[in-house]
């Protein structure tokens, strides 16, 4: 297995797929790494060279905000909407989709398990 930035990268996967292991980096990004790096997208990561290892280790460390830190900015940014109120800080702070979706029959995932409200008793005659 190799290791980037603290994520292991399995060894039989395209360079391409296995760098989307590192949380920030998603397949374009991916892709134009390699490019600038000049390494073949679709060679597997068990052939790269240690030369080749030690290029892409360099550039995201020096170029890309990942794992850790990207998780902590992302968290800022979201306590920041909560602070000043807006809309989506509201959305968040009650835990409904922020997005626009609507949320009458679905964002079951958002809103969590469905709480079954009971109904008035219809009077007897």
């Amino acid at each position: 297995m190799a290791r980037i930035s603290g994520v292991d990268i399995p060894d039989n996967k395209r360079g391409e797929i296995g760098l989307t292991y590192i949380f920030g980096i998603g397949r374009s990004t991916a892709i134009s790494i390699l490019g600038k790096l000049e390494i073949e997208k679709n060679q597997k990561i068990s052939e790269w060279t240690d030369d080749q290892m030690s290029k892409v280790r360099s550039y995201i460390a020096d170029n890309l905000k990942i794992e850790g830190e990207l998780r902590s900015e992302v968290q800022l940014n979201i306590k920041r909407l909560m602070d000043i109120g807006s809309y989506r800080g509201i959305r968040h702070r009650t835990g409904l989709p922020v997005r626009g979706q609507h949320t009458k029959n679905n964002a079951r995932t958002r809103r969590g398990k469905k709480k079954t409200i009971a109904n008035k008793k219809k009077a007897t005659k």
